[in-house]
């Protein structure tokens, strides 16, 4: 049986129960052969003081849904993903709705991957760009 788009999607974020994606409430809505993408709310769990979307909280949300990216493209049986590099470049504030975060690869190795992700608003407007590199980990057998 093949799976459908609702049900890989699903899965997927079953798999972030009991994880910072659960906790900022990140939640996996699209993908495709090249891309993937993932929203965040914005309200005061992911504030700053001043009421504005956090850079901290735009660059989890950026590295959850790029290493999510990476993990979904590799041989999960034999390796693990973890993010070794990311970099953010905040752009325009945020006080509330959604974010939403694509990443696509810009690199595929067999080792290393590097993801550009771009955040928008609600409205589709450019908030944050983010740089994440990868590595693949061969697991202990």
């Amino acid at each position: 049986m093949q799976l459908t788009k609702k049900d890989v999607l699903e899965q997927a974020n079953k798999a972030c129960k009991n994880t910072l994606m659960e906790t900022l409430e990140i939640e996996i809505v699209d993908f495709g052969d090249d891309f993937l993408v993932a929203r965040m709310p914005v309200n005061s769990r992911v504030h700053q003081p001043d009421g504005v979307l956090h850079g901290g909280a735009t660059a989890a949300l950026a590295e959850s849904v790029g290493s999510f990216a990476s993990h979904i493209f590799i041989d999960t049986e034999k390796y693990f993903v973890r993010g070794i590099e990311i970099s953010a470049n905040h752009l325009k504030s945020v006080t509330e709705g959604f974010v939403y975060a694509k990443a696509m690869f810009l690199h595929k190795g067999r080792t290393t991957q590097l993801l550009d992700i771009k955040i928008t608003d609600d409205a589709g407007n450019l908030i944050s760009i983010c740089k994440l590199s990868t590595i693949s980990l061969l697991k202990k057998q």
